[in-house]
């Protein structure tokens, strides 16, 4: 009870990190890793750990998390008929051996690289969202059966390195190759599972034995986040779902575009944070 009464902001913080993860993933098609990746990173940096321990360990628990957060969201959008079952088998195979790579190499980068990662990339999606220039770069490539399996390499290593479920990348990605956004959203909430187990198995190898980790960590998976986050993110992935279908998603995308450059400079600002 000590233990619980020591650290109830953080469990509190993990539960909301949960909900808010588990309706972005229905909403955006996205796996909560931009919500979670953060937000695990800062409530351990809180805790004391070590700021490079800090950074994998919130990435590799995220992926973790999306597994039950993506089947849930895939399955609601599979009952309403928004899933490419045909891209998605294109995809799996070249998605799961992209973020496997990226998930051994992770071990290999500091945490500030993952920072910098993670923020380089959150501004190009935000940009990509506003702007819309991967339509414009890759829409006459959408029946080439190559680029599909590039793209989908490309998104699982990025994706792993992040530790998210890959729907920030794949959706505006299956767009530009033709897909209808509820299409693309249904089809890349499945896709992050693939990502999700792949890169969670990475992440557990790469961190086995590594010092400093919080406790009940299995490499740089943190079971005690996994369960608190990924519960209540699965529960509440429907509602997003049942949202993502009510809602304009033009406003959405922007909401979300503007909410990945937040996050983004906030991971400048820790790595500038570091160096000084």
């Amino acid at each position: 009870m000590a233990l619980v009464a020591q650290y109830w902001p953080f469990v509190v913080g993990l539960m909301v990190t949960g909900v808010c993860s588990g309706i972005a993933a229905g909403l955006l098609g996205i796996g909560g890793g931009a919500i979670i990746v953060p937000a695990l990173a800062t409530a351990l940096s809180v805790m004391g750990f070590d700021s490079d321990v800090v950074q994998h360990a919130a990435v590799g628990t995220s992926l973790a998390i999306i597994i039950p957060t993506g089947f849930v969201s895939a399955r609601a959008h599979y009952q309403r008929g928004a899933l490419d079952v045909a891209t998605l088998r294109l995809w799996v195979p070249f998605i799961v051996a992209g973020t496997f790579i990226g998930g051994l190499v992770a071990g290999f980068f500091s945490g500030n690289a993952l920072r910098i990662v993670f923020a380089v990339m959150a501004f190009l999606i935000a940009a990509n969202i506003v702007f819309g220039f991967q339509t414009r770069l890759m829409g006459h490539l959408r029946g080439s059966v190559f680029t599909h399996r590039i793209s989908a390499s490309i998104v699982g290593f990025i994706s792993a390195l992040m530790g998210i479920g890959g729907g920030s990348l794949s959706v505006p990605t299956l767009v530009a190759f033709g897909a209808s956004m509820h299409a693309a959203v249904g089809t890349s909430a499945a896709i992050g599972v693939a990502i999700a187990v792949s890169g969670t198995l990475g992440f557990i190898l790469s961190g086995w034995g590594v010092a400093g980790l919080p406790p009940m960590s299995l490499g740089y998976v943190n079971l005690v986040a996994l369960l608190l986050v990924g519960v209540l993110a699965a529960l509440f992935a429907p509602v997003g779902a049942a949202l993502a279908h009510r809602l304009n998603q033009q406003t959405l995308k922007y909401v979300f575009a503007g909410f990945l450059v937040l996050v983004g400079c906030n991971m400048v600002w820790k790595v500038l944070a570091s160096q000084g």
